[in-house]
């Protein structure tokens, strides 16, 4: 019995050093939205961080703030969006030899 639980235990070490991997790769992956037709883009990173915003020289005027406002949201909830499916699928990847974990890892929203 005490042999088990060494080995489940070496295996949850095992899948700490191989998560603290995994956000080292998912930092390195970046994703890009935009809105208002390519006027502004964000680009994020699969660890949920912003990158860069890009915005178009049109809208950088006091009469587009508004709308500028509007692109900005869009855009960057487009990326972090876009991040977190990278993410969920670097997990998955990296769970597919754990079972039940990586269906769980792979329904992460």
């Amino acid at each position: 019995m005490a042999k088990n639980i060494l080995k489940q235990m070496s295996k949850v070490n095992n899948m700490r050093k191989d998560m603290k991997q995994m956000q080292k790769e998912l930092a390195k992956k970046t994703v890009e939205a935009s809105a208002g037709n390519g006027l502004v883009k964000a680009v994020a990173k699969a660890d949920m961080t912003i990158e860069s915003v890009t915005i178009d020289e049109k809208l950088l005027n006091a009469e587009s703030a508004e709308k500028l406002n509007r692109f900005l949201v869009v855009a960057i909830n487009g990326a972090l969006k876009s991040a977190q499916k990278k993410a969920s699928q670097e997990m998955t990847k990296m769970a597919g030899g754990l079972g039940g974990l990586a269906d769980m890892l792979g329904g992460m929203k």
